[in-house]
This record gives C-alpha cells, sequence and structure tokens, in this order.
C-alpha cells in the first residue's frame, strides 16, 4: 500500500488551496463528522475553533511529511499514541476520513475530481493503517 508520486504531488497542491480557508475547512469537517457519527462530539473536549486549529497544523504537516514517509511514521505513531489516550477507536477512522474527503470536496469545488479524491483516498489510507497498526496492535 502505496501512493504515486503523482498523487502525493496532487494532495500537497489541492491542500495549498485548502490552507487561506482552513478555519473554515475545519469548521465544515467537524460539523460534518458529528452528523455522519454523532457519538464522536464527547471526545472533543476542548473548544472546536482550536481543535481545527491544531487538525490543520496536523493535515500539512502530514501532507508535507509525505515527501519522506519514513521520517512521517514515527510522527503519526506518537500522534496514534495521543488519540488513544482522547478515546479514538479504530472504528472512528471510517468517518473521520469521510468528513476530511467531503471537505476538501466543498473546499475545492470544480478542482475536485476522480483522480484528486483517489489520491486522497489513498493517502489516507496510508496514513490510517501506519496510526491504527501503532494504536490498536493485534
Amino acid at each position: 500500500m502505496a501512493i504515486t508520486p503523482r498523487q502525493k504531488l496532487l494532495v500537497q497542491e489541492s491542500f495549498k488551496l485548502v490552507e487561506p480557508i482552513a478555519e473554515q475547512a475545519a469548521g465544515l469537517f467537524y460539523q460534518t463528522l458529528f452528523t455522519y457519527d454523532p457519538s464522536l462530539k464527547p471526545l472533543f473536549k476542548s473548544d472546536l475553533k482550536s481543535q481545527g486549529k491544531k487538525l490543520m497544523m496536523t493535515l500539512k504537516v502530514a501532507v508535507k511529511g509525505l515527501d519522506d514517509l519514513d521520517a512521517l511514521v514515527p510522527v503519526l505513531q506518537q500522534l496514534a499514541a495521543r488519540h488513544v489516550d482522547y478515546g479514538v477507536k479504530a472504528s472512528h477512522f471510517t468517518p473521520v476520513g469521510n468528513a476530511l474527503l467531503y471537505t476538501l470536496k466543498q473546499g475545492l469545488g470544480e478542482k475536485w475530481n476522480p483522480e484528486l479524491r483517489q489520491a486522497w483516498v489513498d493517502t489516507f489510507r496510508v496514513v490510517a493503517t501506519v496510526m491504527k497498526a501503532h494504536a490498536f496492535p493485534h
């Protein structure tokens, strides 16, 4: 499981377009996430505006980290460990991924297309796989 150089470029270039609307994107992400799975709302104890800033910073680190996946893995593992402490379960990754895709689709508008969607799906799958393997070892 990996992402291609083209997918990496698509994800990185499209994220640059989302950064200027980061606050709105984060708000839409959480609104969508809680619509998909209302049971997740109690996991977020701080105000969602500051949580949204953390989300966008984390996404920025992950997207930039695609240039060096080996260096990104320990960062994702630390993130996974923190999320377990917050009460995150493996099953939560699906609604999070779906909310992310919906947010990107809305934020990118006409630039969103099947190739870009697949690049983000594959990227999220790699990130989620690394995080779940660390947080929920069999």
